[in-house]
């Protein structure tokens, strides 16, 4: 029973790195997102770290519909960035567990 304990912790411990370098990977993919008519494009990691924005010229002479732009074109890409960066967290995760009876926390 004691070395089933031990390589289960063994398990966990190269488990939880592999979720670190993961994590860290999610930092280089880049995930564009556009505005329904492509005059708004922003570019963020997996990690949900803004790296660009491109503005139409048009949206730059109404504030009020730039701001909307921004808004909504910002919230789709975080969207997409979490269900990326969660995604491939979880079966990292998944993968790396041990067997554990009544521990079936992935399904």
């Amino acid at each position: 029973m004691f070395g089933d304990m031990m390589g289960m912790m063994g398990k966990l411990k190269e488990t939880q790195k592999k979720v670190e370098e993961t994590k860290q990977r999610l930092h280089t993919v880049l995930l564009d997102e556009k505005s329904n008519d492509d005059k708004l494009k922003v570019t963020i990691t997996a990690n949900r770290t803004l790296k660009s924005i491109d503005i139409d010229d048009e949206l730059l002479e109404d504030k009020d519909m730039l701001e909307d732009y921004l808004i909504l074109t910002i919230n789709k890409a975080i969207e997409r960035a979490t269900s990326v960066h969660e995604s491939e967290v979880a079966a990292v995760a998944k993968e790396g567990m041990p067997n554990i009876p009544g521990m079936d926390m992935f399904k």
